[in-house]
């Protein structure tokens, strides 16, 4: 039996230069990015909207 994904199994991650949250449940649609879009999904090229860090500078969040 496989478990469907809720609200619980997404993460959030911390842009450690200036604070800026990407939520993976939310996504960014103002960036393109869809809810639901998971970390590993995101272009290895995006930066952060807010400092213009790369993904490189983010550490994930404790749940």
């Amino acid at each position: 039996m496989t478990e469907s994904p809720t609200a619980a199994t997404f993460r959030t991650w911390m842009c450690v230069v200036c604070g800026f949250i990407y939520d993976e449940a939310l996504g960014l649609p103002e960036e393109g990015i869809a809810p639901g879009t998971r970390w590993e999904d995101v272009a290895e090229d995006w930066t952060c909207p807010d400092c213009g860090v790369t993904k490189d500078d983010f550490e994930m969040m404790p749940l």
